[in-house]
């Protein structure tokens, strides 16, 4: 079913996880773009301080505190953007949780309590905005991640939550255009992202965990979620490495587990011996309208792979500007070869 979406000055966004990484990023993005911002979060003094910096800077911005993994909190957070700002155009599910540690030491309610996040948060989220947009109309987006497709060691139960995820959207969005609803429905999935993710994730390791390069700003997300909530897209890979990773899991399976098997306790480990009595944010916030992890690391600010989804057709000029130009390149080579050996 082929329908527009809202210009992003035009509407009214709603965000989970609003207060941390990319949340954050998008939340001041979004206002900075025109858009009325409903930051959602657990962390009201967090959440204050975000809605008054977006007001002040003449940006329209309010806020709803809610656990996502609480369905009617998250149904008063929808009634505060119809009471705000008139209704819902764009629903961005975001809060997400993690624990790093092999499977068979992580607590079995620490386990669950991370599928109450990452998932129900998700299922909650999910069927709130489609009771809102069924006839208004408009884009839900939920933030997966690679691991929605391959899985990470020490990181197995945060990637089969991203993989249910998948598979809830996926079935949400044949439903929803089955039933012909003026919904596009949107899986975003990031690479390795430089946000707090590693000192609000739960810790089971001997080291203070971190995230394998390369890392990729959270600008690139923000950016790809707010596009999506412009232009109907089914799936967006964030960093070309996402791209390659799944590609990996999807067709070489046993070469992406060896890989992973190999590097199993290098390329997490920050070098660091884990923190005595580490806060993260598994039960209770750890935000601190931060959009960047503490780590000082080496962050890709852009992406090419990104520039030419959302560019496609100034790609394909440039490709066929290069490939002309090649070919004009190549002619002229055969051409003075030709003359050189003509001569004599």
């Amino acid at each position: 079913m082929q329908f527009s979406l809202k210009p992003l000055s035009q509407q009214t966004i709603v965000i989970t996880g609003a207060t941390s990484g990319i949340g954050l990023c998008t939340a001041r993005m979004a206002a900075k773009r025109g858009a009325n911002v409903v930051a959602v979060a657990r962390n009201e003094a967090a959440l204050c301080e975000l809605v008054d910096e977006i007001n002040d800077s003449g940006g329209r911005a309010t806020y709803a505190v809610a656990d996502v993994a609480d369905e009617e909190a998250l149904k008063r957070a929808a009634e505060i953007a119809v009471e705000r700002f008139g209704g819902i155009d764009t629903w961005v599910n975001n809060a997400g949780a993690s624990i790093y540690g092999r499977i068979m030491d992580v607590r079995t309610e620490d386990l669950r309590r991370l599928f109450e996040t990452n998932l129900w948060g998700v299922v909650h989220g999910s069927r709130i905005a489609v009771e809102h947009l069924r006839e208004r109309g408009g884009a839900l987006i939920n933030v997966g991640s690679e691991t929605s497709d391959a899985a990470v060691p020490l990181q197995g139960m945060y990637s089969a939550s991203k993989h249910a995820v998948k598979g809830f959207t996926d079935a949400l969005r044949m439903e929803v255009e089955a039933d012909k609803l003026p919904i596009s429905l949107t899986l975003i999935k990031p690479t390795a992202i430089h946000t707090p993710f590693p000192e609000n994730a739960r810790n089971y390791l001997s080291y203070e965990p971190q995230l394998p390069a390369p890392l990729y700003a959270p600008e690139l997300v923000a950016e790809a979620i707010l596009h999506c909530a412009e232009n109907p897209t089914r799936d967006f890979f964030v960093g070309g490495m996402a791209k390659v990773h799944s590609s990996m899991a999807l067709n070489t399976p046993r070469l992406h587990e060896k890989m992973n098997e190999s590097m199993i306790d290098r390329l997490q480990n920050s070098g660091e011996p884990a923190a005595v009595k580490r806060t993260d944010g598994l039960y209770d916030t750890n935000s601190r309208l931060a959009e960047r992890g503490a780590q000082d690391r080496h962050v890709l600010e852009h992406s090419l792979y990104q520039r030419a989804k959302l560019h496609p057709a100034l790609t394909a000029t440039i490709a066929v500007a290069g490939g002309v130009a090649l070919a004009a390149w190549l002619g002229s080579k055969v051409t003075a070869n030709s003359a050189t050996l003509n001569a004599s």
